[in-house]
């Protein structure tokens, strides 16, 4: 038997080979790349934490990469993002009937496919026992944007029927947007100051954070700040024993914690981070701040930018209507058809309650 040492960049061509990936995404840093490993790693894995999917995928990777903490934020952040296209499920988004599930836990979505405007299709979804549940044809005609994968239909061919033909399930537009009821930014922020109201005393809360809405709408990270001497109502998060810190709504005197609501609420669907940044956006466009988003051209079409994380039922909108586009100076980026650009400026200002920024 020989044995035979390959380079880690053989290492990544194999791997992109193997995942059906075209040969420039064979890089240790390629979104493409990550995700399909995720994706493998999950198949396995899954039921688990997060930081379990990541810590295994990162042992695999380690030696193909000159800086593991990079490489570690990069697949926290595939790890979010493979939740909002749907790869991955968090526990409210599923039904199961086991007490040591921990709500932290993530499951993989089962092969399902959803249809674009136009006729193309954004396929989701992990088969546990193989790289990819599509066949080798089709799986050559996937284009890689990002961690979404979308297939464009052949001439005269009916593509959504020939994935429900191979067993994946359909997705309605409807069910896998679905948003919160339409409402005023008021009206919301004062039916969680409601919510949060009523609870009873929380006594102190160590390593508390808020969200300062005092801070600018356009620089996100500075605006998580430790309370001092802050008094009101503002979108927290608190530690706990085990798993990431806990998304919510606390009232502050001085400082200090006196109630706090967790996120998500009970018999809602959304994701506690979800229902965190869409309050946070009602509290700032109630103060006359409303967060901002900005349009540019691009040589693909307009782009949408957006400074602060968007819920997960947004931002699979922009995912299903355009495409993710590299950010510039903000945090995320979504290009769109022209027809759909006027639209979706609406569903931003009406739903989000967001404001276009001037590029001037």
């Amino acid at each position: 038997m020989v044995i035979t040492r390959i380079s880690p960049e053989e290492v990544l061509r194999i791997a992109c080979k193997t995942s059906g990936l075209p040969p420039h995404a064979a890089t240790v840093t390629a979104e493409p790349l990550l995700a399909a490993v995720v994706r493998r790693v999950a198949g396995t894995l899954c039921p688990c934490s997060p930081s379990t999917l990541t810590s295994a995928v990162l042992d695999g990777l380690q030696h193909l990469s000159s800086s593991s903490n990079d490489l570690a934020k990069q697949l926290d952040t595939i790890v979010e993002r493979l939740i909002v296209i749907g790869d991955l499920l968090e526990l409210s988004q599923v039904t199961i009937d086991d007490s040591n599930v921990k709500g932290t836990w993530v499951f993989i979505a089962p092969p399902s496919f959803v249809e674009r405007p136009g006729g193309s299709v954004v396929v989701t979804g992990i088969s546990p026992d193989e790289a990819t549940p599509l066949p080798g044809s089709l799986n050559a005609r996937v284009q890689h944007d990002g961690v979404t994968r979308i297939i464009h239909p052949l001439p005269s061919e009916n593509l959504s029927a020939i994935l429900r033909d191979l067993g994946f399930v359909e997705l309605s537009k409807k069910h896998w947007l679905h948003a919160p009821a339409r409402e005023s930014a008021q009206t919301h922020r004062d039916d969680m100051l409601r919510r949060l109201r009523e609870l009873p005393p929380s006594g102190s809360v160590d390593e508390l954070l808020i969200l300062d809405p005092a801070t600018d709408v356009t620089h996100y990270r500075s605006r998580w700040v430790t309370p001092t001497d802050q008094t009101g109502h503002f979108v927290a998060r608190r530690p706990q024993a085990y798993g990431s810190p806990i998304w919510g709504f606390a009232m502050v005197t001085a400082g200090e914690a006196t109630q706090f609501l967790d996120f998500p609420l009970k018999a809602k669907a959304f994701r506690g981070c979800d229902a965190a940044w869409h309050l946070q956006m009602a509290i700032d466009a109630s103060r006359g701040t409303p967060q901002r988003y900005r349009c540019r051209q691009t040589t693909e079409g307009p782009c949408l930018d957006f400074y602060s994380p968007l819920p997960l039922w947004a931002e699979r909108r922009l995912g299903v209507l355009g495409r993710s586009h590299e950010a510039a100076m903000c945090l995320l980026s979504y290009v769109l058809p022209d027809r759909e650009l006027a639209t979706e400026e609406s569903f931003l200002q009406d739903r989000l309650w967001l404001a276009r920024l001037d590029i001037s």
